[in-house]
């Protein structure tokens, strides 16, 4: 976890670049999703461990969402990033534009409808030992811009996939997987988070799919 809030720092310090590109050509991913080969490789670098401190998680001690530039918040960044022809009014809620959820391929005309997805949630972030962080730093994750955790999906599929890990949850789309698993991979390794040997076989197998 050193590793990983050492470099949080820098991460905060490009932000103005990625905010920068919210203005110009939508972005189809996230930034920093690794390679099949090298999300692999870190794979098996992660620490299996049994979850703990379920029962004293609260959405709350990961406060959310910031405002990270004029009345702009990181879901209404988000939004424009990932969007596209979007178009946002004096207080920065998108207003038009299109989105498409990579979880279930659908599209969609209104903000109202999307959702803005943890990639690993909250709460499996949690019992993975964010319990030990910071209110500072949870706030970090919760707002991270820099790395494949904020998704731009179906409201009804985030809602459908809540705080469960690929053991028990995937998208419904295949041709994602290989995708969703190498974010996962990413921020788990990213911040030094554990993961159960059944995650880690489920995310082995999405690998598969790359």
């Amino acid at each position: 976890m050193r590793r990983a809030f050492a470099a949080l720092a820098t991460a905060l310090g490009t932000l103005s670049l990625l905010l920068t590109l919210t203005t110009g050509p939508s972005l189809a991913t996230p930034p920093n999703i690794p390679s099949a080969s090298t999300a692999a490789s870190r794979l098996a670098s992660l620490t299996v461990a049994a979850e703990s401190h379920q029962s004293t998680y609260n959405r709350d001690l990961f406060p959310h969402w910031i405002t990270v530039s004029g009345a702009c918040n990181t879901r209404e960044q988000v939004l424009k990033r990932d969007g596209s022809g979007v178009v946002t009014d004096s207080s920065c809620a998108s207003v038009s534009g299109s989105w498409y959820s990579p979880y279930d391929g659908a599209t969609w005309h209104a903000a109202s409808d999307v959702d803005i997805d943890h990639m690993v949630p909250l709460a499996e972030a949690w019992r993975s030992g964010a319990w030990a962080w910071t209110t500072a730093q949870r706030q970090a994750y919760a707002n991270d811009l820099g790395g494949p955790e904020l998704w731009a999906v179906t409201d009804n599929v985030n809602q459908a996939k809540g705080d469960q890990d690929p053991t028990t949850w995937k998208p419904s789309l295949t041709s994602f997987w290989c995708t969703y698993a190498r974010a996962w991979i990413q921020v788990k390794w990213y911040y030094g988070l554990t993961l159960q040997s059944g995650e880690k076989s489920a995310l082995t197998t999405m690998l598969g799919y790359c």
